[in-house]
């Protein structure tokens, strides 16, 4: 398969799980039943990816710019002219991003802006860096570094940890048919002895224990989250249930999204993060046509000047940045 088609499928996989678990967000998997049933599709027709997609255009748009020579002052000069002069509010933003954004206004520059920042941990940078999967196609290693530099506007430690696990992942989805691989490109872009590394193991073993997709859901949940911490947001904790739902689903793309939509804590973010693993994997085709032309135009609730931006020309741009490489996927 043409990795064209796999990095459409890694962004417009990203906006669907950020825009259908948008809803469910903070909710446990007894309310979503409650309140909605089992979510598997859009519950408005208005859905629209949230703060995730928007910060993920941010992140294409370092990348573009700047390519494999991307630093993470170059991402606070992006963030300086797409962001700084926003004075209507950032609807829906993370409190990391925030405190970021106060940083760099202050002129507080990477990595001190990340690393003095009380929610340096938090799942904010790993939910935006699908696209370093796309310009680092079939380079795990590279997609880890470049994450790192563009973390650090933001986020330190597990924080930076998260974003590394998810670029290596697409890196290595967009040139593979086999799951298991995006899986261990993940965990090892990830230090060993690191609060991340130890939840994603623990989520994969879970996973592998699950005889069901809906019984590694119940175990996940059980096992993995945070519940004495008042946000779901932890990078650790949604990075490890979205290789988990990944992992239990073996890398299908409506499955894993589901599944992340409806174990709720910060939903939108996981499946998000499990949308663009697996529509990386499996390409555009692998996401139903309606759900894709409901996302593929922006819409800039969040970050305004992303508005209106097009993820198809977007991943096309970042195929081209990558060289236009086609890759043997049986290699």
């Amino acid at each position: 398969m043409a990795t064209r088609d796999r990095c459409r499928g890694a962004l417009l996989g990203l906006a669907v799980g950020d825009a259908m678990g948008a809803p469910t967000e903070g909710m446990t998997p007894d309310g979503i039943h409650a309140a909605f049933g089992r979510v598997e599709d859009f519950l408005s027709a208005e859905a629209a990816g949230t703060d995730d997609t928007e910060y993920a255009v941010l992140c294409a748009q370092g990348l573009l710019a700047h390519g494999h020579g991307l630093t993470s002052n170059d991402v606070a000069e992006v963030w300086g002219r797409a962001l700084l002069a926003q004075r209507e509010g950032f609807h829906g933003a993370g409190f990391s991003e925030m405190v970021a954004i106060a940083n760099l206004r202050a002129g507080v520059l990477p990595p001190v802006s990340g690393n003095d920042n009380y929610e340096s941990w938090s799942d904010g940078a790993a939910m935006r860096v699908a696209p370093i999967g796309l310009l680092c196609a079939g380079d795990p290693g590279e997609a880890a570094r470049l994450a790192a530099e563009d973390a650090r506007v933001s986020h330190s430690a597990d924080g930076i940890f998260g974003a590394q696990a998810i670029a290596a992942a697409v890196a290595r989805a967009l040139v593979t048919d086999d799951h298991t691989e995006v899986v261990a490109a993940g965990l090892a872009a990830v230090p060993e002895d690191s609060w991340t590394g130890r939840l994603m193991r623990r989520a994969l073993d879970v996973a592998s224990a699950s005889p069901t997709l809906e019984v590694a859901e119940r175990d996940l949940y059980r096992d993995v989250p945070l519940f004495h911490y008042p946000w779901p947001d932890s990078a650790p904790e949604a990075v490890a249930l979205a290789f988990g739902l990944f992992a239990a689903a073996r890398g299908t793309f409506v499955p894993s999204v589901v599944s992340a939509v409806n174990i709720g804590r910060d939903s939108d973010t996981i499946a998000a993060m499990a949308g663009a693993m697996a529509g990386a994997l499996h390409g555009e085709s692998a996401i139903p046509e309606r759900w894709r032309d409901t996302v593929r135009r922006v819409a800039g609730v969040c970050v305004t000047v992303t508005g209106g931006t097009d993820l198809v020309d977007l991943a096309d741009a970042l195929h081209a940045a990558h060289g236009n490489k086609e890759y043997d996927i049986a290699r």
